[in-house]
Parts: C-alpha cells; structure tokens; sequence
C-alpha cells in the first residue's frame, strides 16, 4: 500500500461541476491545497482519472511526509500539529511515528477529522517556479497528472 499526496494546481475558474465535486470530495477546494489518501481507498482511481488536468498526485515519502506534517498539518484553530499532541491524543511517540503509522495504513489521515487535525494542507506556490506548463500532462513536460516519486520534490518546493 501506498499513500498517495494530491496537490490542486490550477484555480476555480471553469470548473466543470463533476470536476469541481470531486476536488470537494478529495478536499481540494482551492488552488495549492494537498490532501493524503491511500492508494488503496476504494474509487479513489477514478477520481483521480476525473481531476487529473487540475491537479498532480504521486508517492510520498517518509522524510517529506514528516517534514508536510510538522510544517504545514494544522488542528482546528490553525494550531500546528506538535509531538505533544500526537502523544495526548494518538497515544504515539512523535509526528515522525505518526508520519510513519499513516505510511503503513495504520492510519488514515483523512478519517482523523473528528480528533481535531484539518484533513488538507494550505501550501505556498512552488519555490522556483513550476518546471512546465500547468496546462500539460508531467509525461508531456507538464505538471498535471501522476508524477510518481517526483511528488517529492514539489511538496519540498511548496512547504
């Protein structure tokens, strides 16, 4: 199993309505939002098929995913999510137990919710720039669509 990292990248104008409800269903409601599902989530393919010229998924790694975590995971009321809470409410070690509990599918980030932890991370645009056009597949010289481990260094570029 894997977890998967989605980023939106384009914005809200022209959204066909089946497009924009399944960015709402993934949590993507606006532009530079990231959201962590497995791999495995039933229909998550399909959904994925649905938004891909909107937004660039791949698989994130542990360091990343610890570094999203701490840097950018937010509990309501726009507080960070610390080891201090992971140890009072998850019963867990540190962020980076957590990071890797989500890894293994010990845990779902997305069913968290009730616990406090906002389900999507507000990132900044991408630190030098996107490499391609936002309007073209990442196969094709673009940034839309699967991208595999290079998920990676776009999350580093936008934490």
């Amino acid at each position: 199993m894997m977890l998967y990292a989605i980023v939106r990248i384009r914005g809200t104008v022209d959204v066909r309505p089946e497009v924009e409800s399944t960015l709402s269903m993934l949590r993507l409601r606006r532009k530079f939002a990231a959201s962590l599902y497995p791999s495995t989530l039933q229909g998550l393919n399909g959904m994925l098929k649905v938004i891909e010229n909107w937004a660039t998924w791949g698989e994130i790694e542990l360091d990343t995913l610890e570094e999203l975590l701490r840097r950018r995971g937010r509990l309501i009321g726009d507080k960070p999510i610390t080891d201090d809470w992971v140890k009072e409410k998850l019963g867990l070690s540190s962020v980076r137990e957590f990071a890797e509990k989500l890894l293994n599918g010990e845990l779902m980030y997305h069913k968290l919710e009730p616990l406090g932890i906002k389900p999507f991370f507000r990132l900044h645009p991408p630190r030098g720039g996107f490499k391609g056009s936002i309007k073209k597949h990442y196969g094709a010289g673009g940034e839309l669509g699967y991208r595999g481990k290079a998920i990676n260094d776009l999350l580093k570029r936008m934490i």
